[in-house]
């Protein structure tokens, strides 16, 4: 467990800095033979900035509860 805690406070904290990021995509328009139109297109993948701290605040508690059994 608490080996478990501290990845997830590295994990909560790195959640909290960076609030996303983002993927190209690519999408085919047009195709009429030998003749294709792709688009790309850029989409956001984020998470609110709490989520991190509940993350890290989790990773906390599993280091703290799991020196506390043995």
């Amino acid at each position: 467990m608490k080996t478990l805690g501290i990845i997830l406070i590295i994990a909560g904290i790195a959640m909290i800095l960076i609030r996303g990021f983002s993927v190209q995509t690519e999408k085919k328009v047009v195709d009429l033979g030998p003749v294709e139109v792709n688009k790309k297109e850029n989409k956001w993948i984020g998470w609110p900035t709490y989520a991190g701290g509940l993350v890290a605040v989790i990773g906390v508690v599993l280091l703290v509860g799991g020196n506390k059994k043995n």
